[in-house]
């Protein structure tokens, strides 16, 4: 496997060079201090706002977003954990918000789900936090288990998107995975793949000292695409 420097230099190469590479990262860094402080209505926030992007244009949902605070009651997880079955019926023909059953119902299991781990943790952004930097593709298989419609990449963004530091198995940091020497399948992402993906991000976390976050995207920089 080739040495993470080679790909960095062939992101300052195609990003025009290392100042313009940098200033493409120095909005993106993990902060695990925020997310440890974030309150749990904002973990199920984030949590149904990765749910609704799947299948749906982004700028869709964001636009209808402040009804979608309004119609989950502020997405806390104590008064939708008691919300009874009419309260989830009505949002099915609720015109503040995108009105799929399925996705809907999901607020409600993971509204279960994050006051569960308030109770385990302290809270769920406790929980999030500190679960090991190294073992990514542990915590995935949580929530895929644990949470409703959050595996896949749809878990992958919503780790991102609260702070977490994390990396995202685009078709970009994919492709530059299979130029790095890293035998992937054609999919990426069976079991063994991602604990290939782990290995190497831990590895190149090991040899740079940089975020996972920052190795991510310059191994998608390196590709030429946005990430």
């Amino acid at each position: 496997m080739i040495s993470f420097e080679a790909i960095r230099q062939r992101a300052e190469e195609r990003k025009g060079g290392a100042a313009a590479l940098q200033a493409l990262l120095q909005n993106h860094r993990p902060d695990h201090e925020r997310l440890r402080a974030m309150p749990d209505d904002r973990i199920l926030a984030d949590m149904t706002r990765r749910v609704f992007y799947s299948g749906f244009v982004q700028k869709v949902i964001d636009a209808k977003w402040p009804g979608f605070e309004a119609a989950f009651s502020g997405f806390d997880p104590a008064t939708l954990n008691i919300a009874p079955d009419d309260y989830w019926h009505a949002l099915t023909s609720d015109e503040r918000i995108i009105r799929n059953g399925a996705k809907i119902m999901s607020v409600r299991a993971n509204a279960a789900f994050v006051r569960a781990l308030a109770k385990e943790y302290g809270s769920a952004g406790v929980f999030f936090a500190d679960w090991p930097r190294d073992d990514q593709i542990g915590l995935l298989d949580l929530l895929s288990k644990r949470g409703s419609r959050l595996g896949g990449m749809t878990g992958q963004y919503f780790l991102r998107g609260i702070g977490r530091d994390s990396f995202i198995g685009t078709m970009d940091v994919l492709t530059c995975l299979r130029s790095a020497g890293v035998p992937l399948s054609s999919s990426g992402t069976t079991k063994k793949d991602q604990q290939l993906i782990q290995q190497t991000f831990n590895d190149w976390a090991g040899e740079t000292g940089l975020s996972l976050i920052h190795l991510s995207r310059i191994s998608a920089y390196s590709i030429d695409s946005a990430h």
